[in-house]
């Protein structure tokens, strides 16, 4: 037997022997559909959400379950999921099941629920809840940073559960950036003018940040950031995969052309071009031995041009949004979590660093807000050798998905119109 043919009867054997099941409704969502589609032939795979997201919905290679209050609520999640359990097994006890999640509350709960989970029968592909919890607290990932060496932006740090009732907002310069340490709890606050992150431009601005977030149920820190200089351009991303030992595995990144303006969304890439930088791995790579992680890993970083270094936001404790762009150099994200955390197999070094641009939006939107032409330019030969760089465009998916996708694809240019061109580039503050 050859080894392509070994590989086809495992694969075969997947297809026929896995559920999977995905918390959420987003691009990655449909990025684990259609990559657990190509790898494995997988051509079902149960969605939970809590409305209805036609690009999903009309796949048809999920099945679509709209259950209130699953995305965000343990006593929701975990009882749906042990029912999936149970019927899935019910005339196949031997079938395996793989539960994935979409954004960080998804990952909170999935990682806090594993042991839970597990006995359910399912692999649980997140690291252990004290771990999450430590790291995705900027506090102690900067600290972290600290102890390895890697650079971060100066940060200063006010607790919003019991913090002063104004900040010294005239001890700092301007512009800054400030956002929730927790981002998981600030996802599910009530805050007037609520922003993901908080392009402050003056004194008075920062006050009210304050005020909103102070009177608000956000009980954890707010960050406040020196606010390193350059546009999306100056952005990077890392997506890495580690085994139990945090050895890093498998690493793609890039440069963020363009990210998303609209307010709620802001910081979520729309178009990556691969770009690999070995001191951007090293760092990761660093900090994922540091702390045993294990999995899928995504950290955001931005260039500083005053001192040439790149300076760690964060860590994500999940795959991104733009995960897919790991299968566009390269790699299939999809088939690295199945192959860890289902199949057992030892993962080889890999870098997922083919010529590609991950995008989002139309090239119309890229012509008129990528700032720098040069990298406009090799951004647009890129799209152009690129197979598939919108990860909704699955060409096997139905002509239902395929409508919703593209609606979704075109509604970026009144986005873009309203959030970007109309203010200026400055972000939109209502």
């Amino acid at each position: 037997m050859s080894t392509e043919d070994g590989l086809s009867l495992r694969q075969n054997d997947i297809a026929a022997r896995l559920t999977c099941v995905v918390v959420g409704g987003d691009i990655l969502a449909y990025s684990y559909v259609r990559e657990l589609h190509r790898a494995f032939g997988i051509a079902r795979v149960i969605v939970l959400a809590s409305r209805d997201i036609k690009m999903l919905s009309s796949s048809r290679f999920t099945d679509y379950r709209i259950i209130e209050g699953v995305t965000t609520a343990a006593e929701v999640l975990y009882p749906a999921l042990e029912q999936i359990a149970l019927n899935e097994r019910a005339g196949d006890p031997a079938r395996r099941l793989l539960v994935l999640g979409c954004d960080d509350v998804h990952a909170r709960l999935l990682s806090a629920g594993k042991q839970r989970l597990q006995r359910a029968g399912f692999a649980v592909p997140y690291i252990d809840f004290q771990l999450l919890d430590e790291i995705t607290q900027k506090r102690r990932f900067y600290e972290l940073c600290e102890e390895l060496g890697i650079p971060y932006p100066q940060t200063w740090y006010f607790d919003c559960a019991n913090g002063p009732d104004t900040l010294p907002v005239h001890e700092f310069s301007y512009p800054l950036i400030a956002k929730p340490s927790n981002s998981a709890l600030f996802q599910d606050a009530t805050v007037a003018r609520k922003r993901k992150i908080y392009e402050i431009d003056t004194p008075d601005e920062l006050q009210q940040v304050w005020h909103d977030i102070r009177a608000s149920d956000y009980g954890a820190e707010l960050v406040i950031q020196d606010f390193i200089p350059g546009g999306d351009e100056a952005i990077r991303t890392l997506t890495t995969f580690s085994d139990a030992q945090g050895n890093l595995r498998v690493v793609s990144g890039g440069v963020v052309c363009l990210q998303d303006h609209d307010p709620t969304a802001l910081g979520n890439p729309l178009a990556i071009m691969g770009q690999r930088e070995q001191a951007i791995i090293d760092a990761a790579a660093a900090f994922l031995k540091r702390v045993g992680y294990r999995g899928m890993a995504n950290f955001d970083i931005k260039y500083d041009e005053r001192d040439g270094t790149f300076r760690f936001f964060e860590v994500n404790t999940r795959c991104g949004r733009n995960t897919y762009y790991m299968s566009l150099g390269g790699v299939n994200f999809a088939e690295l979590i199945v192959r860890e955390f289902v199949l057992n197999e030892p993962i080889e070094y890999r870098e997922a660093y083919e010529p590609f641009l991950y995008c989002c939006v139309p090239p119309y939107v890229l012509r008129r807000s990528v700032a720098d032409r040069q990298l406009l330019q090799r951004a647009l030969e890129c799209r152009a050798v690129t197979h598939e760089p919108y990860p909704l465009a699955y060409a096997p998916d139905s002509t239902a998905h395929a409508l919703w996708s593209w609606a979704m694809y075109l509604n970026q240019i009144r986005k873009f119109k309203r959030f970007h061109w109309d203010t200026g580039g400055k972000q939109l503050k209502e």
